[in-house]
This record gives structure tokens, sequence and C-alpha cells, in this order.
């Protein structure tokens, strides 16, 4: 099996976030009624003429700037024949040899290393629509709303030679998108879905023949989907076979993968210019002014947090994974008042585990910048203990509150008097002196009852790190 080496190459479709469908007015909205959003442009009515939604131009040329690619100011749209229930006009509107944007690169981070995965090209198709089967009904029926829905198809080189590199690859694509803010990456609505290509060679020589998978509706799904059919094309080449160019579908909650159909070629297509269409034309200064627009991306944040405020790598990537806990990073930086490792920490920690719990974005509590640096600046100078901070916290999130008006409700703030906490000290030494002795003796773990001890006295309002120091000293006395 280490005799061979997987080679994978990977075609993204994201469904673009425009208010409305590429060739028509209809809305561009998941989950509505059935068969409303539709019009006789998006039905494939004869003699309706489409017209190209100029937002999806912009979106793809960005999402372009963004994978380094060359942005052809001068392209056209044509039509891609097949046959398939929903597709009514039987064909697609695409781009065959004159992609919008062509030749750029993305570099993934996978294992600390920096892997530079060549794009061939992104352009702009329509969506076709989706067919539903239920128990209830016989046969399957079709809702064509997703039919005109703008989707861009970013295609790879065949430059993956891992699963674990594509999932690298497919979420850090995933998190550009997101940024961009041209599509909502929803994986459970179908927003954004890949076809995978695996192929299988000995160390050396020629590449194999690929397959393609389809149906792959998760980037878990996608590393599953692409050890087994690596696995399989091995098992079948050591038992002498070949392996057939094929389309293949995922099911992923069987773990196989099943044959659809042998593979088709461009030329099966029958891609021709589309006739109803002109020529796209973008002007050179509207290219420029679209990768002027781009906001700072996820593998040049996660540089940033890494190199100017020491995080680690897998911290910064876990917080620009989601742009709002970036955003408010940032902003919390930006008050200041604390340390960049405390912010993470808590983005990391109790914001997550709140947003997780509740299902609420950060924009939809009372969450501020200025609010939660005040907090964590409360915490550091050891005014209130990382409890009452936490206390502090579900106050401030769910309310609208100030937190230095919750410590003063809740009476949270801590004593950091040093004569009162070494008087405390004293009588809690004397009350306890079997534990004095346990700890001169080599019986480290009597420290903690001893603070512990001291902390009950003060009902939990001393300064507990401050509390320890005056304990030690102590007993080294």
């Amino acid at each position: 099996m280490n005799d061979y080496e997987v080679v994978i190459g990977l075609e993204v479709h994201a469904e673009l976030n425009t208010e409305s469908k590429i060739y028509c007015d209809c809305k561009n909205a998941f989950g509505l009624e059935v068969n409303t959003q539709v019009c006789p442009v998006c039905m494939g009515m004869p003699g309706a003429l489409p017209t190209l939604n100029e937002k999806v131009v912009e979106y793809a040329i960005k999402m372009g700037h963004a994978l380094n690619c060359k942005i052809n100011n001068v392209c056209k749209q044509d039509r891609k024949n097949y046959f398939y229930p929903d597709l009514p006009k039987a064909y697609q509107i695409s781009q065959s040899d004159v992609p919008l944007c062509q030749n750029g690169y993305l570099d993934v981070m996978i294992d600390g290393k920096i892997k530079r995965i060549g794009i061939t090209r992104i352009h702009i198709e329509e969506d076709a629509g989706k067919l539903l089967h239920d128990d209830a009904f016989a046969g399957s029926l079709v809702d064509l709303n997703r039919c005109g829905v703008p989707l861009i198809e970013i295609v790879s080189e065949p430059d993956m030679r891992s699963s674990a590199e594509a999932k690298a690859y497919l979420d850090t694509i995933k998190s550009i998108l997101q940024y961009l803010d041209i599509s909502d990456c929803k994986m459970q609505e179908g927003s954004i879905r890949c076809d995978v290509n695996v192929s299988v060679h000995k160390k050396g020589e020629p590449f194999g023949t690929r397959c393609e998978m389809k149906n792959v509706n998760s980037f878990s799904a996608a590393v599953r989907a692409i050890d087994y059919e690596a696995k399989r094309q091995i098992e079948l080449l050591e038992a002498g076979g070949t392996v057939e160019q094929e389309t293949r579908r995922w099911d992923d909650a069987k773990g196989i993968s099943i044959t659809m159909r042998s593979k088709e070629d461009a030329q099966d297509y029958r891609y021709f210019p589309e006739p109803d269409l002109l020529t796209i034309v973008v002007d050179e200064s509207k290219v420029r002014e679209l990768k002027e627009s781009l906001p700072e991306l996820p593998n040049a944040k996660i540089a940033r947090y890494v190199n100017d405020f020491g995080l680690p790598q897998n911290d910064a990537a876990l917080i620009v994974d989601v742009p709002e806990k970036a955003k408010l990073f940032d902003e919390c930086i930006k008050v200041g008042g604390c340390s960049p490792k405390i912010i993470s920490n808590w983005i990391l920690g109790d914001i997550s585990k709140y947003m997780n719990e509740t299902g609420k974005s950060i924009s939809e509590t009372h969450l501020s910048a200025e609010r939660l640096a005040k907090l964590f600046s409360v915490i550091e100078k050891g005014v209130i203990s990382n409890a009452a901070g936490k206390i502090v916290f579900e106050a401030i999130i769910s309310e609208d509150k100030d937190p230095m008006d919750v410590i003063k409700e809740k009476n949270l703030a801590q004593n950091s008097d040093a004569d009162y906490l070494e008087k405390l000290a004293r009588d809690v030494l004397a009350q306890n002196e079997k534990s004095v002795t346990d700890y001169k003796n080599g019986k480290t773990n009597a420290l903690g009852f001893l603070v512990g001890q001291c902390m009950k006295a003060s009902q939990g309002k001393a300064n507990p790190g401050m509390m320890k120091e005056i304990v030690l000293k102590m007993l080294s006395e």
C-alpha cells in the first residue's frame, strides 16, 4: 500500500448569496415554498431570454483575486448540454473554454508547513433544480426554485496527496468565501458542495486513471470518500485489475461509493457558445477596484495573530475560522487594556460554548468589544477572580449591562489588601497546625488545602494569587 501515491483534485461548487438569481429577477433564497421562486427564464420556457446578474461576475472576480488568479476581462458563456429531470432546458448555462478566472493558487497550512495548491479555473454557472423523494408519494417530484441560483465552480489542480490536505484546502476555501461575504457556505442547505477526483499510481510512475465522486455533502464526508476510493483502487490494481474512468456516487451512510455512469469528457456535453447572452467584458479599472475591496483574508489573519500576538497557530486558526470571532478579537485588541491571550482564551472557551449551546451568533447577543475588554482587564488586574468573571460574563452576554455595574451589584470584587490577607493566613495556619506540619514534611498537596481554607474564610473574596503567595511565604518562614 505504501508503494502507492494518491492524487486528488477537487471541484467546489459555491452558491453565491446575491439577492436575485443569475439570469432573472427571481428571489435567490433557500427553504421557500416549492416552485414559488420561478419564472419563464429559470423554468426554461421557449422564447424567454436570460440577462446576466452583474453581481455574480463581481463576486466571482473577488474570489479569483483571493485565489491569485488571472482575470479574463473578456469571456463568454456556454451551453452545457445534458438531460436530467431537474434541468428543464436540457442545458446548463456555464463557461467552457474561457472562464472568468484561471491559473491561480492557494497556499494552505498543513502540519505547520505551507502547501501550494494550483487553481485551474473559476467559472460562473447556474444551478439546476432539485428532485424531491418521499415515502408519502410514489416517484419523484421536481422543485425548480433552485434553477438559476448563481454558482461559482472552483476547480483545483490534482495537487493534493492525502485526504488531510484535501480537508485543509476545503476549509480554507470555505473560510475565504465567508470572509468575502459572497456565500453563506451552509452545507446543510447545499450552499457549498464538492466533487472529488481520485487516482492512485505507484511512486515514480505516470498518474493513474481517475474516478469522480458525486454526492459528497460535507468536508468530513470528502475525507471518508477519498480514503475509501484510494483503498478501492489500490486493492483493484493489486488484484491485477484496472481502474475504469467513471463517475461514482458516494453513500456516506454506508461508507461506500457506487458506480453511476462511465465518465463523460467535455465533448460529451456538446458545449457551444450561449447565443442568448452577450460577451462578458469587464474594464481593467473595475478588476482593480474589486481587488482593492478585498478584506484581510484568513491565511494572512492567522499569520498576523501568530506573529504579532503570539497565539498558537491552532488557536489562531480556530478564531479565524468564524469571521464573527475574528472580528471580536480584532475589536478587543483595538480597545486594549488586556492581553491577546486572555481574549483568545475566552473567545475559544466561554464565548464559543455559549454560541454552540444557544445557536446564537455574537451579533445576536449584548456582547461588545468594549465590555469584554473591560471584563478581561479587571480579571487580569485581580479585581475579580476568573470564577467571578464567568458570572459577570453570563450577565453581560444576556443582559444589556456594564461589567462594573454587575461586579458592584453582585459584590464580586476581590480583596487584595495585603494586611487583611496576611491576618487571614496567620489565623488559618494557626487553626490547621497538622496541615502546616504535613506541608513541611513534603506533602505539597497540603498547600492547596490551606489556601482553600483561606478562601473559604474570606467567603471567596480574597485574591487567590496573592493568598497563595502569602501562605507560601509564611510556610517557608
